[in-house]
């Protein structure tokens, strides 16, 4: 759950299905993808590869930092990764609340 002044971001990073793995791969550490993604003291929620679309990884954010965030994805990810970027926020919490209420 995020704190106040902090959002979920969550970032598809969709494989350049042009390229081989090993050629996404060549790029990435070309651009220091690692080394500079996600910058520092930004967390990292979760990190799943979707098979045939790529990777998603959603973000903890503090609000102020979204830029940097930004910057670190367009400077190490572009050429190896098509990205789209969605708000998100955790759902589990009403989820569980809902199920909880049917259930009585």
């Amino acid at each position: 759950m995020a704190n106040e002044g902090e959002i979920l971001l969550t970032i598809f990073l969709k494989h350049q299905q042009e390229m081989s793995l090993g050629e996404i791969n060549a790029k990435l550490d070309e651009n220091e993808f690692w080394k500079n993604f996600p910058p520092e003291g930004i967390e990292v929620v979760t990190w799943y590869v979707m098979m045939g679309i790529g990777q998603v990884v959603t973000l903890r954010v503090p609000g102020h930092r979204l830029r940097e965030v930004n910057l670190a994805i367009e400077k190490s990810a572009w050429g190896s990764f098509r990205t789209e970027f969605f708000a998100t926020y955790d759902f589990m919490p009403v989820f569980e609340a809902n199920k909880a209420n049917a259930n009585k």
